[in-house]
Parts: structure tokens; C-alpha cells; sequence
């Protein structure tokens, strides 16, 4: 009798041990399902356990749902949430999104709220961008870079521009980024200076530069809607038109310079070919007078007479040459 009273003793005792650890190892499960069960959306205690055997965090899932719930978003499951937190994405982030979303009155529903999640962009930042617009520095926050434009004078202009920009959610997923909208304003930019007639007309109104540029619609297939853009700083560069003509007009003088060589050699060897011509000319003097004695055309005195007329026209010459250099320094004779 006592045996089986210390058999009944150890079965009750090990049961209680075994009801504790059971006790113990649901407690933070049952702990969870009353927490959904108080906030008014009932989720089975055997779907909790089932989502930790399917390595799912209970606490993530039941919090979302609660968030969710609460905030009016009543279609969104617990299939839903957990779909997304299987295929990677970031539930809690995307549900308060949503909620952001639903308070800012921006349509955003559950499908594309976990597309864009899963495309890896920020989309609680997204929304909040949309509900409060950011400022973007164009080119960049970088201080020592700016847009350089030409306008049609020649002078050079440089400025910063600073571009208000919200979300689109819509062309969240497949837009271009920020990168993107800087490229496409500071191309504007450059566009609209270049269209000037002066720079002085830029730097009396620079807000036609942002008018023009605002109408070229540079937020297409992007993932932003841009607000305004507003120039921070502009200043006056170099004056490429004057720079540009200073050098072609040094490549137009050493063009003309070096054609006035070409002519000048050209000169100097015609006239040497003139006198080789003339020196050729001379050395056959002496072989016409052989020729001319042989044939009996030119006598003995005919020769002399030739070499009277040579010494008196040589004498001649010497004498006006004397003259003109009396001439030159004021002599007389």
C-alpha cells in the first residue's frame, strides 16, 4: 500500500515537472497570443508556435499585426506579413509606412508597399520624404564644385543650385535615383546660361534660369516629383569668348607669318636662279668673241674699242657713286 502511494506521489510530481517546462517553454508564446487577443486581433496559439518551427519571430509578426490593425489596416494578414518575411523583406518597416501613408493620405497599398521593399529601397524614408520634401544640393554638397555655363558673350558662369524634390511612390520601383535628377538640373542648367544673350542677363534674373529648367519636366521616369529649383550661388568666371579669340587670333598670325616666309623664300631663290642665269650668261661672253675672231666678225681693234667703252663705263659708275655718297654726308665738292 505505501509502495503504490509512492508511485501515485512520483507520477504527480514528475507531471507537475513536466507541466512547469511545458509551462515554461509556451510561456512566451501564450504570453504573445493574450497580447494579440487583449489588443482585439485573435491569433491562434498553434499559428504562433507553427511560425517559430518556420523560423519566423512570433514577437515581429504579432507586433505588425497589432500596428497594423490598430491603425485601421484591417487587410493586411498574418499570411501577408509572414509572406513578406520570408521572402526577406522588412515587415515592421513596411507597416509603418503604411501607417505613415494612411495618416498623410498617400495611396499606398500593401502589394506595392512590399515591392518596393523588396527592391531595396528605404520605403518608410520614401514616405516620410513624401509627407516632408528634402533638399538636394546640385551638383553636390561639396562646396569647391559648381555648374559651369557659357552664355553666347563667351563669359563663363559658375553656380550651385538647390532642388526640393518629394517622393514619388509611384515610379518608386524602376525610377532613376538621385543621381539622376542632379545630372538632368545641372544639364538645365547649362542649357538655359547657354541660352543667354549676356551674362549680365543671368545675374539680373536668375529665376528665369529655374523657370526654363522647371519646364523641361527633368523628374520623368524618376522616382522623385520635383518641387522647385532655386540657385544658391552664382558668380562670374573666365571670358572664354575673349580667351578663344586672343588664340585664334595667334594661330591666324603665325599662319600669315608663315606664308610671308614661303613668299620670302621663294624671292631669295628666284633671285638667285636669276643670277646664275646671269652668271651663265657671261662665261659664254668669251666663247662668242673666240667665235667671232675665228670667224673673222671681230677684229683686233674692234676688241680694244669694246675695252675703252668697258674702263670708261666702270669709270663712270665709280664717279656717281662717289657723287651720291658726297650727297649722303653733306659734302661738297
Amino acid at each position: 500500500m505505501e509502495e503504490t502511494s509512492l508511485g501515485i506521489y512520483a507520477l504527480i510530481i514528475l507531471l507537475g515537472i513536466v507541466g512547469l517546462i511545458f509551462i515554461i517553454v509556451l510561456g512566451k508564446y501564450i504570453k504573445l497570443w493574450f497580447q494579440a487577443f487583449v489588443s482585439g486581433t485573435p491569433i491562434s496559439l498553434f499559428n504562433i508556435i507553427g511560425m517559430s518551427l518556420r523560423k519566423i519571430p512570433p514577437q515581429v509578426i504579432v507586433n505588425a499585426r497589432i500596428n497594423s490593425y490598430k491603425a485601421g489596416l484591417k487587410g493586411i494578414t498574418v499570411s501577408d506579413l509572414e509572406t513578406h518575411y520570408l521572402a526577406g523583406g522588412r515587415v515592421l518597416e513596411v507597416v509603418r509606412a503604411m501607417i505613415a501613408a494612411e495618416k498623410a493620405n498617400i495611396p499606398l497599398d500593401w502589394r506595392q508597399a512590399t515591392a518596393i521593399d523588396l527592391a531595396g529601397r528605404d520605403i518608410l524614408d520614401a514616405v516620410r520624404t513624401s509627407v516632408n520634401p528634402k533638399v538636394i544640393d546640385c551638383p553636390s554638397p561639396d562646396l569647391s564644385m559648381s555648374i559651369t555655363a557659357v552664355a553666347k558673350n563667351g563669359v563663363q558662369l559658375l553656380c550651385r543650385a538647390r532642388v526640393t524634390v518629394r517622393t514619388n511612390i509611384r515610379q518608386l520601383v524602376g525610377g532613376a535615383t538621385e543621381e539622376t535628377v542632379i545630372a538632368r538640373v545641372g544639364e538645365g542648367i547649362v542649357n538655359a546660361i547657354g541660352a543667354s544673350d549676356t551674362h549680365a542677363d543671368v545675374l539680373e534674373s536668375p529665376q528665369l534660369i529655374t523657370q526654363l529648367v522647371l519646364e523641361k519636366g527633368l523628374d520623368a521616369q524618376t522616382a522623385f516629383e520635383i518641387l522647385s529649383i532655386d540657385i544658391a550661388d552664382i558668380s562670374v568666371g573666365k571670358n572664354i569668348g575673349a580667351e578663344l579669340k586672343i588664340h585664334q587670333a595667334d594661330c591666324d598670325k603665325q599662319v600669315a607669318q608663315a606664308k610671308a616666309e614661303e613668299r620670302r623664300a621663294m624671292a631669295v631663290a628666284e633671285e638667285q636662279e636669276n643670277r646664275a642665269k646671269v652668271v651663265l650668261a657671261e662665261a659664254e661672253i668669251p666663247q662668242a668673241m673666240a667665235e667671232a675672231f675665228r670667224s673673222g666678225n671681230l677684229g683686233i681693234l674692234d676688241y680694244y674699242k669694246m675695252k675703252n667703252v668697258q674702263a670708261d663705263t666702270k669709270m663712270r659708275n665709280a664717279l656717281s657713286d662717289y657723287d651720291d655718297e658726297d650727297k649722303g654726308s653733306g659734302r661738297k665738292r
